[in-house]
C-alpha cells in the first residue's frame, strides 16, 4: 500500500504551492493531502482575516496535529520553508513517520539571519506588525528573495496566488529571542524517523549555513544534500530533479510499500 504524504506549505502560501510535488509522486502512488493553514484559504487581494496577524505557528502547528490524527496511518511529512519548521514540530510530537524538509525555516536556537539575507529580511519584514498586523510582501521582495528564477511572467503569477501571512508567526521564527514562549522551539531528541533535509545553494531565506545547522539536528537520522537551486525550489525550473531525489531517497528506504 502505497504511503501519505501530507505535504505543509510556507508563509503567504497555500495547496497550489504544491501542485508541481502532488502530482509527481500522486503519480508514483503515493496519497497526497496538502492542507491549507489557518486563514490562508482567501483570494489574494482580499482582506485578510483580522485574526491572521496574531496567529502563532503553535496555532498552526495544533490544527495540523488534528488532521494528522485523523489518517490511518502515520504519514511522510513533506515541509517547505515555513512549512519546514511546522514539520519539525510535528515530528517530535511523534506524527512523522518520515521527514522530509525542503529549505526548512530554522527552529528557535539557530541564528537564522546571516550577513548575506539581512537585505532580504529588510526587505520581506519591513511592513510587518509584529503586535497587531498580517502581512504581504512587495512584488519587487518576492521577486528578489525567492521567485528570481522563474521566467518573467511565471514570476507575475506566482506573486498573485501569494496571501497574507501572520506577523506573529514572522516575529516567532526571525526573532525567536523575542518570544517568551519560544513558540518555533523543537526537541530533536524526540524526532525518532529518518529525516532528509535540502537546502538550496542560491537561497537567500534559508541559506546553506542555516539549512546545514537544522540537518545537524538530526544526527544520526539525517541525510543531507544541496542543490544549485534558490528558495523556491518547489517551483522553480528544475524542480523535478529535487522531486526525483526526494522519491529516490523514500524508495531507498521502504516508504512506498
Amino acid at each position: 500500500m502505497a504511503g501519505t504524504i501530507v505535504m505543509i506549505h510556507g508563509m503567504m502560501g497555500g495547496a497550489w504551492c504544491w501542485d508541481n510535488y502532488k502530482e509527481f509522486f500522486t503519480d508514483r502512488g503515493y496519497r497526497c493531502y496538502v492542507p491549507v493553514l489557518r486563514y490562508h484559504d482567501m483570494d489574494s487581494w482580499d482582506k485578510p482575516d483580522p485574526r491572521l496577524g496574531v496567529t502563532s505557528l503553535l496555532d498552526y502547528a495544533r490544527d495540523l496535529e488534528g488532521e494528522i490524527r485523523q489518517l490511518a496511518e502515520p504519514p511522510l511529512l513533506l515541509g517547505h520553508s515555513m512549512g519546514g519548521l511546522l514539520a519539525q514540530m510535528l515530528a517530535s510530537r511523534g506524527l512523522a513517520r518520515v521527514l522530509v524538509l525542503l529549505a526548512p525555516a530554522a527552529p528557535a536556537g539557530i541564528w537564522s539571519v546571516t550577513v548575506s539575507d539581512v537585505k532580504t529580511l529588510l526587505l520581506l519584514l519591513r511592513q510587518v506588525s509584529f503586535r497587531r498586523g498580517a502581512f504581504r510582501v512587495a512584488y519587487p521582495a518576492a521577486v528578489y528573495s525567492f521567485l528570481e528564477r522563474l521566467p518573467a511572467g511565471k514570476q507575475e503569477e506566482a506573486y498573485q496566488q501569494l496571501v497574507y501571512e501572520s506577523g506573529r508567526a514572522a516575529l516567532e521564527i526571525c526573532c525567536w529571542f523575542l518570544d517568551p514562549r519560544r513558540a518555533s522551539r523543537v526537541d530533536p531528541g524526540k524526532v525518532k524517523c529518518p529525516v532528509l533535509v535540502v537546502a538550496g545553494k542560491q537561497d537567500k531565506l534559508t541559506p546553506v549555513s542555516v539549512v546545514k545547522q537544522v540537518a545537524d539536528m538530526y544526527q544520526p537520522l539525517v541525510t543531507y544534500a544541496e542543490f544549485d537551486y534558490t528558495h523556491w525550489l518547489i517551483g522553480e525550473p528544475g524542480w523535478e530533479v529535487v522531486a526525483g531525489y526526494v522519491a529516490q531517497w523514500l524508495d531507498d528506504r521502504g516508504v512506498n510499500v
